[in-house]
């Protein structure tokens, strides 16, 4: 079903970051109620169900990581082509308010719901916004997928969390790289772990020793004491 553009992509990527993780029937219905289906343990949710789900979480990622415009378009065509009915608004007997559907029918399997709505949300983010309607996380570390639907910039990342991490680690390692200055202190290399690095000297170049001029000129003759007539050393 497609109550909220926005809601329902949303869904879509926690799904598919949770489908391709080893779920259980009980973290799959709390997701999907979470978002907004009715009802305790999601009426009629199996293990087959979930199979299938991630079947079509694997169909998901990939629009999800489509490099272009023109990519995740396709993507979605194929999807809708092969999956999609004519669309329909539906109620379900009084149970919810009018909404849109486009799988088969209003009780059609998880896995047909779960794809066909994602696509259809996900599609009208990419004709709205005209870019991918979403990407794979680029912190370090994190491959989860997730929707944008925000009217600025594309997201590089799923949470702020994230993007707060990648944003330190840019920081250190331009750090690493960067020559110290005068009285600043460098970054050490990589050491072996429980070890400390070596001391660095934060005071910066010592200059270098220079002769006296004083000490090297030629003294001259030795001066006379007029009084005495004697000469100093």
């Amino acid at each position: 079903m497609l109550r909220s553009t926005r809601n329902t992509a949303d869904r879509a990527a926690e799904l598919v970051a949770l489908l391709l993780d080893a779920p259980t029937v009980e973290s799959v219905g709390e997701v999907i109620r979470a978002y907004g289906e009715r009802g305790p343990g999601v009426p009629g949710l199996t293990g087959g169900d979930v199979a299938a789900m991630r079947e079509a979480a694997a169909r998901l990622r990939e629009v999800f990581a489509a490099a272009d415009l023109g990519e995740a378009a396709g993507l979605l065509n194929r999807i809708l082509a092969g999956s999609a009915r004519p669309p329909r608004l539906t109620t379900h007997d009084g149970a919810a308010d009018w909404h849109l559907h486009a799988d088969g029918e209003d009780d059609a399997p998880w896995a047909e719901w779960f794809l066909v709505s994602s696509a259809m949300a996900l599609a009208m983010l990419l004709a709205e916004h005209r870019r991918v309607p979403g990407g794979i996380c680029a912190a370090p570390g994190c491959d989860r997928p997730f929707a944008d639907s925000s009217p600025g910039s594309p997201r590089r990342f799923c949470s702020s969390r994230c993007a707060t991490r990648a944003r330190v680690a840019g920081h250190r390692t331009r750090r690493a790289v960067r020559p110290a200055g005068p009285g600043e202190r460098r970054e050490t290399e990589a050491h072996p772990p429980g070890e400390p690095p070596e001391p660095v000297d934060v005071r910066g170049p010592r200059p270098r020793k220079t002769e006296d001029p004083r000490k090297t000129e030629d003294p001259g003759p030795p001066a006379r004491d007029l009084l005495s007539g004697r000469y100093w050393d």
